[in-house]
């Protein structure tokens, strides 16, 4: 019997969960900045485009080889499509200027943190079950 070893990254479906975790890591990251400069005055508050699906699956198939039977599998593109891509933070402004020009709002802060983290879980969960029902299907069949 030959088995041919697979690298995760190969599945689109774990390359898609595991650039959603990549986004959602960074914007867990620039909230917590936000929140450490609440008190600097100036400070102007970041945060990352929204997620974008289609984006995300535009940049995986990028330079990807034409799959020219059901069958086939198209190869990794050198540069791992959307698993390597990296989200930058841009300016924005909450809905209160303190005195001193700060306009980070913790409680804004807050509300996007928990939406962040329920998200994240949601995909670790997701990524998961995935991993289990691969694990399932590559048993032997009474095991």
């Amino acid at each position: 019997m030959f088995l041919m070893a697979m690298d995760m990254t190969d599945i689109p479906l774990f390359s898609m969960l595991r650039s959603r975790l990549g986004y959602l890591s960074d914007k867990q990251r620039v909230i917590a900045q936000n929140v450490a400069n609440a008190e600097t005055p100036g400070y102007a508050p970041n945060d990352l485009k929204p997620f974008s699906f289609d984006t995300a699956m535009k940049a995986h198939m990028t330079g990807a080889m034409a799959v020219t039977q059901p069958g086939h599998m198209a190869l990794p593109t050198s540069s791992q499509g959307a698993a390597q891509q990296k989200f930058k933070a841009q300016k924005t402004r909450d809905s209160e200027t303190t005195l001193d020009g700060n306009s980070v709002v913790l409680e804004e802060e807050m509300m996007k943190m928990s939406d962040a983290r329920m998200n994240y879980d949601a995909a670790i969960s997701f990524y998961q079950k995935s991993l289990n029902m691969l694990r399932m299907a590559a048993r032997a069949p009474g095991k």
